[in-house]
């Protein structure tokens, strides 16, 4: 029992540092912008479908993770990411139940809702720009979901993790 336990959160984990590797590699100049959030991406997959394992304190670390990774002021991602996980996790139901193609909107709103809530942050410590054009980055994201999930769900049911 406690080596299936194990196995899940090695799954689990190894997906986070697919996440943060993808979310690092550098994109060309302008293509740049429409980055999808992929942390956050995976990060709400894992807290529908395990809502007891992933939560609000995952998504701390892995803001924490980012924001070192990035160089970025220590704790702007790590909050706002448990702010957007926490709306996920208090409504895991109603998404679970929402149809693929409403749940890819509601990820690609919340994607949006993150990077404006990370440059409002940053803005309190250090002048920022806003470009618009990174609001991309939650529409790329409402296009990936659909896909991520289904894969995401095939790993889980692969390893069995429950």
């Amino acid at each position: 029992m406690a080596n299936k336990v194990l196995k899940g959160h090695v799954v689990i984990w190894i997906s986070f540092f697919c996440a943060l590797v993808l979310q690092t590699i550098p994109w060309p100049g302008a293509l740049e912008l429409l980055r999808p959030s992929w942390i956050l991406l995976i990060l709400c997959y894992w807290v529908l479908a395990l809502p007891h394992r992933v939560n609000v304190g995952t998504a701390l670390v892995l803001g924490l993770l980012w924001d070192l990774i990035l160089g970025s002021t220590l704790g702007i991602r790590g909050m706002m990411l448990s702010i957007i996980v926490y709306i996920v996790a208090m409504n895991f139901l109603i998404l679970r139940n929402m149809a693929l193609w409403q749940q890819a909107i509601v990820i690609g709103l919340l994607t949006i809702a993150l990077d404006v809530m990370v440059l409002g942050g940053e803005f309190l410590f250090r002048p920022v720009e806003f470009n618009a054009l990174s609001l991309w980055g939650g529409i790329i994201s409402c296009i990936l979901w659909p896909w991520l999930f289904l894969l995401l769900r095939r790993v889980r049911r692969y390893w069995n993790i429950r």
